[in-house]
């Protein structure tokens, strides 16, 4: 009776089902298994007003290494890391994010603002990404910091004129209305308002920061600052780098000079990070997996599987019976042991037992009571006085190393007890 069903068809099944198993594995260690509990809004990869997609775009086309960041185990790396949180995050996380990082690498804190929601993708004229300002808020966790991180920030109303000014730059406020800006805490500025309030600052901390002193025309830092440490720049206002602010020139100009400031001189690669904003993704063995250079041994699994399904599939009929591994009768027997001696390199051993055995025989031929070299000597001189003696060949062979020397000894000393045997 014919199959339901051809080879072609199941070979078909088994290697879509095989496909959708190694990309379900892939998915899986690489988080992506569907829409996940990231915020919609306000971090690197948001193409909304709050978001900073610009800002990253604008220093990879002017040069800077940018990568966003999704592990925590790349916050602590030599770099400039850029943090956006939320205005619901856990101020427990920045502190020690920020603290970790006081001696691998410079900080900036961009501190959010604006509550917002995504436009529905039905709505006609909306493209994906795009976000609906509710309005503006302080972040609350900013109260719970302490030194040196300690800030206390208010939005306000600022009057007509210049909103801004530092860096030798100055220019207006998307919305001069709600502009958050620091009232108390011990920074330097590097931005302020027209109301005398920071905008942009870093901390005040003993460090040693030459690169944005000179950028904020500080006098120099005394003698006993610390050398060893990295800069903490916050932008207490957010629109002058989310994608609402770089809209205009100047804002521009002004987020690439705090950028460079911040990395202190440095050519060091700049870093969203992603996690607070709740894009984190923790190692798992599948990601390992899937990475170098576990890759490679994932990948020759795979080949080595893929090769044993084409054969169990290009198998036809019943297995042919094998024969025996170790066939009956001694001659077979002995062969094999033979066999085993010679390739476990251990020929070299049966010199001396294959001379006493001779020794026995020619001594039971030669009716004597012991096997005494000597006494077999005196009797194979009575016999054959110009033929070899059985201590030189015995010795020869005990004497022999390798399997040529082992043979020729080993056939002079048979063939010495063939000619002498009754």
């Amino acid at each position: 009776m014919s199959g339901s069903f051809s080879p072609r068809a199941v070979l078909g099944a088994v290697l879509f089902g095989t496909a959708t198993f190694i990309a379900l594995l892939y998915f899986i260690g690489q988080g992506d298994t569907g829409p996940g509990g990231g915020s919609g809004s306000g971090h690197a990869r948001s193409q909304g007003l709050d978001g900073y997609a610009g800002l990253a775009a604008m220093l990879q086309k002017q040069g800077y290494d940018v990568t966003l960041s999704r592990s925590p185990g790349k916050l602590t790396g030599e770099s400039l890391l850029v943090l956006t949180p939320t205005q619901w995050s856990d101020p427990d996380d920045i502190a020690e994010i920020i603290e970790r990082r006081r001696y691998s690498g410079s900080t900036l804190l961009i501190l959010p603002k604006w509550n917002s929601v995504t436009v529905p993708a039905s709505l006609t004229n909306t493209k994906q990404g795009w976000v609906q300002m509710l309005g503006a808020g302080r972040p609350r966790w900013t109260d719970e910091l302490t030194d040196p991180q300690q800030m206390t920030v208010r939005l306000a109303r600022l009057p007509g004129g210049t909103d801004w000014q530092g860096m030798d730059l100055a220019g207006q406020l998307p919305d001069r209305d709600q502009v958050l800006g620091l009232e108390e805490g011990a920074w330097t500025s590097l931005v302020r308002d027209s109301g005398g309030r920071d905008l942009v600052a870093y901390a005040d901390d003993h460090g040693c920061y030459p690169v944005l002193d000179a950028a904020a025309r500080a006098p120099a830092p005394d003698a006993e600052c610390d050398s060893d440490k990295w800069s903490l720049v916050v932008a207490f206002e957010p629109d002058l780098f989310n994608n609402y602010g770089l809209a205009d020139r100047n804002r521009a100009l002004l987020a690439a000079k705090v950028i460079e400031a911040a990395r202190e001189g440095q050519d060091v690669p700049v870093v969203f990070d992603l996690t607070l904003n709740g894009f984190g993704a923790n190692k798992n063995l599948l990601t390992l997996a899937f990475q170098p250079p576990f890759l490679a041994a994932t990948l020759s699994l795979l080949l080595a599987l893929l090769v044993v399904g084409w054969r169990a599939f290009g198998r036809f009929g019943a297995p042919v019976a094998e024969d025996r591994a170790i066939a009956f009768g001694k001659t077979r027997l002995a062969a094999n042991a033979a066999g085993f001696i010679r390739r476990s390199g251990r020929l070299h051993l049966l010199g001396a037992p294959f001379a006493d055995l001779v020794a026995r025989r020619l001594a039971a031929s030669f009716g004597l009571r012991s096997a005494d070299p000597a006494a077999i000597d005196a009797a194979l001189a009575r016999r054959a006085p110009d033929g070899p003696s059985f201590s030189e060949l015995a010795d020869r062979l005990r004497a022999a190393r390798g399997p040529s020397q082992t043979l020729r000894a080993a056939h002079a000393l048979k063939s010495l007890e063939r000619i002498n045997a009754r």
